[in-house]
C-alpha cells in the first residue's frame, strides 16, 4: 500500500493476481464513498438533454420531466417515477439503443418489472410512430403474453407518448432529485454485493 502526497492510500500491485486483502479493503472504502455520488452524476448526465430538441416539440429533458410529472401526478410510486424520469437518459450515448443504457443504469436499484419496462419501452413506444417511418408498429407483439407486457404498454400509452406537450406545467429536475437520491441509495442487486446483503427484487 502506498500513501500519496495527498494522503490518499493507493495499492501498489501491478496485476490483480498480485493484490492483497488490505488493497481491496481500501479500494472498497473508496468505492463506498464514490458510490454516494451516483445519483448526482446521473442527474448531471440527464441535464445534457436540456436544449436538445431533435425536431421534437419539446427538448429531451422536458420530455423526461413531463413523463415523470405525469406519472407522479397519477399517483405512481417513487421508483416508477424515477424510471419515468430516466427512461431516455441514454439518448446522448446510445442513440441507436437508448433504452438499454437507461435499463443498465437502473437495473441494480429497481424491480424486475420496472427494469423490463425501461429496457423495452422503445419498442412499445414505436406503436405510436413506427408506421410513419416504414417500420412495423406492431413490433411489440413479439412480447405478447409476457408477464410485464401490460406494465410497459401502459407506461408508454399513459406517460411516454403523451409527454410532448409544450404547454404542460412539468415539475423541475430539483423536484425529482430527492427521489433519485433515495432510489439510488440502496442497490437491490449487484455482482459486487454479497448475496446476503442484496435486497430482494420484486
Amino acid at each position: 500500500m502506498n500513501t500519496m502526497e495527498t494522503g490518499e492510500k493507493r495499492a501498489t500491485f501491478k496485476s490483480f493476481a498480485d493484490s492483497q486483502p488490505e488493497d481491496w479493503q481500501n479500494i472498497a472504502a473508496n468505492a463506498a464513498a464514490f458510490n454516494k455520488g451516483l445519483a448526482k452524476r446521473v442527474l448531471d448526465h440527464l441535464r445534457l438533454l436540456d436544449g436538445d430538441f431533435g425536431g421534437f416539440p419539446v427538448d429531451r429533458l422536458e420530455h423526461s420531466l413531463q413523463t415523470a410529472t405525469r406519472a407522479h401526478r397519477d399517483g405512481r410510486d417513487e421508483e416508477y417515477v424515477v424510471c419515468a424520469l430516466l427512461h431516455d437518459i441514454g439518448d446522448t450515448l446510445g442513440s441507436h439503443n437508448h433504452p438499454d443504457i437507461a435499463a443498465a443504469i437502473l437495473k441494480p436499484f429497481v424491480s424486475d418489472t420496472n427494469h423490463w419496462m425501461v429496457a423495452n419501452h422503445g419498442i412499445f413506444q414505436g406503436y405510436y410512430f413506427f408506421h410513419h417511418l416504414g417500420l412495423d408498429r406492431d413490433m411489440r407483439d413479439k412480447f405478447e403474453g409476457h408477464e410485464h407486457y401490460d406494465h410497459c404498454e401502459e407506461f408508454c400509452r399513459l406517460y411516454d407518448q403523451t409527454a410532448f406537450d409544450a404547454d404542460y406545467d412539468s415539475e423541475s429536475l430539483e423536484f425529482f432529485a430527492p427521489m433519485v437520491e433515495r432510489v439510488f441509495a440502496h442497490p437491490r442487486k449487484s455482482v459486487y454485493k454479497r448475496e446476503a446483503e442484496a435486497e430482494p427484487a420484486e
